[in-house]
């Protein structure tokens, strides 16, 4: 059984940062490309970013190309979003999850998802 645990959210000033990550056990990691996800209330789970199963390859939504930056540790079965220039309106619960589809900016390729951490960037 896949679980995904993502941890590292938190309250933070417009202009600071975090460094979420999430591990994962119940698959072979390295086998697998990974996604960060983001939704707030009211609106519905958007993509942030996703990296393919080396690490070789990024991919992020356009809002966040330059401040975010995804990364992963194959050995310690782990992936991290590095949040940067944080700005009020990426506060959010942030979900990883596991791509078994083609389409990397899809949610619909997208599934084991973890529970999810609360990212709160106050003005």
């Amino acid at each position: 059984q896949v679980q995904l645990v993502e941890s590292g959210g938190g309250l933070v000033q417009a202009g600071g940062s975090l460094r979420l990550s999430c591990a994962a056990s119940g698959l072979t990691f390295s086998n697998y490309g990974m996604g960060w996800f983001r939704q707030a209330p009211g609106n519905e789970r958007e993509f942030v970013a996703a990296i393919d199963r080396s690490g070789e390859s990024t991919y992020y939504a356009d809002s966040v190309k330059g401040r975010f930056t995804i990364s992963r540790d194959n050995a310690k079965n782990t992936v991290y979003l590095q949040m940067n220039s944080l700005k009020p309106e990426n506060t959010a619960t942030y979900y990883c999850a596991v791509k078994y589809g083609i389409n990397y900016f899809s949610r619909t390729s997208y599934a084991s998802w973890g529970q999810g951490t609360q990212v709160t960037v106050s003005s």
